[in-house]
């Protein structure tokens, strides 16, 4: 055969080698769902968690599931509950004496489930243990556990946590049940929540880099009784926008934000608090912001503005910083406190006394959207003209 009838046979050599190659290589892994329920059936959860693979979603049937825990390994997986939110009970069960479930590292989501009842020898057991790498936490519910979500310490972690309820802390004492523990990770999103019923601990305790906290009710009420609303003890960047965060009459101290108490492990230090409704119940004064200047260096003043401070006491005072929009108010100016409308009445004279946030010190301060009850957030229709103190402008 000559030259010229090789190279013409070439092409066609070619593709059917490559036909070859492809016909002989393995088949890529496909994602897979995977469904588990409460008895065992059609799939039992540890089992099933066990042998899912990278990119897999997990989805749980309704029901109560007591004693199941497991440790999450894979470096992407959903976890997700279907229909009528599934209840992961404890019952004195754990994954490595930490949790119910704990999340090793990777991109991980668990949505729609609820967590209950955790407890471990050290007292800090909890619904999730977020160790490392990104994790999603989406509609779920944590109750009655010695910690609600508690994190790991590393620099590089992030959490977001969305449309979720945290609540029930147990009534152990001497324990300090943190409803929401983040530890020096890199970055902790919390919106659209709920967090209630606390017992000597914190509703939520972040020593994040950065803490970004938006359009939730943090609010102690009933036989409530925590201490801070929100302790930031390392100062970081924090960011408070559109929350309803509210002290009750059965308070363990009078603090409701607390910044900065332990000194500061991060370089940049920042507080900015805008249209937010903050709450002291009962007789006794509350310390609406407490910021420790001296044991947290602070690039630039603190900014507050278009807060609603509702009740007896401390705001302006032992705070510095840039004040803007900041308004006072009882509790019989707002709606209707005890169906949680905690909105101005329309007729109210405090309505459109609030500055335009969308440039302060060259920063759009803006609410995006408000808390709805009883869990997640409506948004705001743009091109406002004014605005009003507090976290709602409806």
């Amino acid at each position: 055969m000559g030259g010229l009838e090789l190279r013409a046979l070439r092409p066609a050599l070619l593709a059917g080698l490559a036909a070859l190659v492809v016909l002989g290589a393995p088949a890529a892994a496909r994602a897979e769902t995977l469904t588990v329920g409460p008895s065992g059936q059609p799939a039992a959860f540890t089992e099933t968690l066990a042998r899912a693979r990278d990119g897999d979603v997990i989805e749980v049937l309704p029901g109560e599931y007591r004693g199941v825990f497991g440790v999450i390994v894979q470096r992407k997986l959903t976890i997700r509950g279907v229909g009528e939110r599934p209840v992961f009970i404890a019952d004195g069960k754990s994954a490595e004496g930490k949790a119910i479930l704990v999340v090793r590292d990777g991109d991980i989501a668990i949505e729609n489930l609820e967590f209950r009842g955790a407890r471990v020898a050290d007292q800090n057991g909890a619904g999730v243990r977020f160790e490392k790498g990104r994790l999603r936490v989406d509609r779920c519910v944590f109750l009655d556990n010695e910690m609600g979500l508690l994190t790991s310490n590393f620099g590089d972690a992030r959490l977001e946590i969305r449309d979720s309820e945290f609540g029930r802390a147990p009534h152990i004492e001497g324990s300090l049940p943190h409803l929401l523990y983040v530890g020096r990770i890199a970055k902790v999103t919390i919106t659209g929540s709920r967090f209630h019923r606390g017992f000597e601990g914190h509703l939520i305790k972040s020593r994040a880099r950065e803490s970004v906290i938006t359009y939730n009710m943090i609010r102690d009420t009933g036989e409530g009784s925590a201490s801070y609303e929100i302790d930031l003890p390392n100062g970081g960047v924090a960011t408070l926008i559109g929350n309803v965060i509210g002290k009750g009459p059965r308070r363990q101290n009078p603090v409701l934000i607390n910044y900065g108490g332990e000194g500061a492990v991060w370089p940049l230090n920042e507080l900015v608090l805008a249209h937010n409704t903050l709450i002291s119940e009962g007789w006794e004064p509350g310390w609406f912001v407490r910021v420790f200047r001296d044991r947290t260096p602070m690039a630039e003043e603190p900014l507050f503005v278009n807060n609603l401070i509702v009740g007896n006491g401390i705001f302006w005072l032992g705070v510095s910083g840039t004040f803007a929009g900041n308004w006072p108010a009882t509790l019989g100016m707002l709606r209707d406190v005890y169906t949680g409308a905690f909105e101005l009445p329309p007729d109210a004279w405090l309505r459109g006394r609030g500055v335009d946030p969308r440039d302060i010190r060259g920063r759009d301060l803006a609410p995006r959207a408000e808390f709805e009850w009883p869990i997640g957030t409506r948004a705001l229709s743009p091109g406002r003209a004014q605005w009003s103190p507090g976290a709602y402008q409806r």
